[in-house]
């Protein structure tokens, strides 16, 4: 099984890490895939993104997440060719390094599904991925738009996706994912990476996450 490093998350059953068609429950282990920040504009995204790439290199993780910090000012919008020209000499960093960096559809602005596409496709590296997040869009976007974002980021993804059930919106409602159709989406594009498992929701995090394994399992068989 792959280790991913992840500098922010605590150590507990959220995140497990699931190869296709493989379920692995371990209430002691924790998967890893590194966390970088980076501003839109190099030459510090460069830096600070080269450095968490050497970091996981060093871990022996085979990829490294990389966050894109939404700009400042109250009417400031990302600009995806200004993120792909920070990003591009990560990338052949990462290359070096044999480290894949991948990008995640997280905040609604500066990590829009269809934003994180446009970059990846400006950067044009087989270093540079998308990771896909279940449910991370529907706390921003209509339902339709957010399945159609995830599947151009399944379009674009190699080695890492997160499964979840549920997402909180911006209004504090809950969405519910649909599993069956994201899965769907994974399978369209021939996705053979892994699954981690993200439980969000209510209730006991051990019974929680297990219930989403088993889901996942049987969307996979």
């Amino acid at each position: 099984m792959n280790t991913f490093f992840h500098s922010n998350l605590p150590t507990s059953m959220k995140f497990t890490m699931l190869p296709l068609k493989q379920a692995v429950l371990s209430p002691t282990s924790q998967p890893m895939a590194a966390t970088a920040s980076i501003p839109l504009m190099p030459p510090n995204a460069n830096v600070f993104g080269k450095t968490w790439v050497t970091a996981a290199a060093r871990l022996g993780s085979p990829s490294v997440r990389i966050n894109i910090a939404a700009s400042k000012g109250a009417n400031a919008k990302p600009d995806p060719a200004l993120v792909a020209e920070g990003l591009r000499p990560i990338a052949d960093h990462a290359a070096s390094q044999n480290v894949v960096v991948h990008l995640e559809n997280d905040n609604p602005v500066s990590e829009d599904p269809f934003f994180i596409v446009s970059v990846i496709d400006r950067v044009k590296s087989p270093w540079l991925h998308a990771l896909p997040d279940f449910g991370n869009s529907l706390a921003a976007l209509p339902a339709e738009d957010a399945y159609r974002g995830l599947d151009q980021m399944f379009a674009h993804a190699y080695a890492i996706s997160h499964v979840k059930e549920t997402i909180t919106t911006r209004s504090n409602a809950v969405a519910h994912v649909d599993l069956a159709r994201s899965f769907s989406l994974a399978a369209k594009h021939g996705y053979k990476g892994n699954f981690s498992m993200e439980f969000d929701s209510e209730g006991d995090p051990y019974a929680g996450t297990a219930k989403l394994i088993a889901a996942t399992i049987k969307n996979l068989s």
